[in-house]
């Protein structure tokens, strides 16, 4: 809230606020103005927004898509609090070493970190492994074609869409069958370009990645991991902002039977499912403190307070 900051950035956050208003404001109007035109018009019939899947492409989500969904979506958000958290705390509660020993055992002494960035990537380890399990059965199953464009023809046809929810009358909404081409792109983006990035940079910039005297860190420096893992975080936090609002505006319990209920009715499993992924997302948050964290993390290292 706006009433919380400094003076000099409550103004600053007050303009910026009716900046995007305004924008919004005038986007609306200008998209509308364009519907109603005739090259408008021509444009919408000959893109209507999506494109057809390719013959065979699956109807409907199964239980699998379901569950990895609802863990996707509770990690993700643990993993944008922790990261930020890793970032932004100065004097961090816990630290953790890890136990050298066994498999592990490496030359030197464990590096300590704090209880936040090993919580940020045990995360990132359970994300990549339910993505990678994700990514087989998409392909193993044909759901892939729903993600994956196969023609040009999807780029006007996104354009048509976000033509269709600037101007505040939005495109028919089938996910069950076909994604809109703006939708199949954003997925797209998330799952085969935004997540290897996530992974790719954070690898890089883990604890267990070689010293900076290796060649293979001088081959990938790390300023470089950063400057693409923040901003990537950034685009993750923007998707999640869009996607939940447009799933509770375009039909809320039909889309929600569709993400985490396997149906393509109006009823309240889906919706109750969610409520659970809320419930649960929100006690893992507050529980995110080194009293609930050390058992757990003392199974493979050592938690102390400096």
């Amino acid at each position: 809230m706006t009433f919380l900051l400094k003076p000099e950035y409550r103004r600053r956050a007050v303009w910026t606020i009716i900046a995007g208003l305004g924008l919004l404001i005038a986007a609306v109007l200008l998209a509308r103005w364009f519907r109603a035109s005739d090259g408008g018009i021509a444009f919408l019939e000959q893109y209507p927004g999506e494109t057809p899947l390719p013959a065979g492409t699956p109807v409907g989500f199964p239980w699998w898509l379901n569950a990895q969904h609802f863990l996707n979506a509770f990690f993700i958000v643990l993993i944008a609090r922790t990261g930020w958290l890793v970032r932004t705390t100065q004097r961090p509660a816990a630290y953790w070493t890890r136990n050298n020993r066994g498999l592990f055992r490496t030359k030197g002494e464990p590096r300590k970190i704090s209880l936040d960035l090993w919580l940020h990537q045990t995360l990132d380890v359970l994300w990549v492994v339910n993505g990678l399990i994700f990514v087989v059965l998409l392909f193993a199953t044909g759901q892939w074609a729903r993600l994956v464009p196969t023609s040009w023809d999807v780029i006007p046809n996104a354009a048509s869409a976000a033509l269709q929810y600037a101007s505040l009358d939005w495109p028919h909404e089938n996910g069950w069958v076909n994604y809109n081409s703006l939708q199949q792109l954003a997925y797209f983006t998330v799952v085969f370009i935004a997540a290897p990035l996530a992974i790719l940079t954070g690898i890089r910039m883990s604890n267990a990645w070689p010293g900076p005297r290796a060649r293979i860190s001088k081959m990938y420096p790390l300023a470089i991991a950063r400057a693409i893992h923040l901003p990537t975080m950034y685009f993750f936090v923007a998707f999640i902002i869009v996607h939940v609002t447009l799933v509770l505006t375009t039909g809320a319990l039909r889309n929600l039977g569709h993400m985490y209920a396997a149906t393509d009715t109006e009823g309240w499993l889906g919706l109750a499912m969610f409520a659970l992924l809320i419930v649960i997302t929100v006690l893992a948050w507050f529980m995110a403190k080194p009293a609930f964290l050390q058992p757990l993390a003392s199974i493979g290292g050592k938690v102390t307070r400096q």
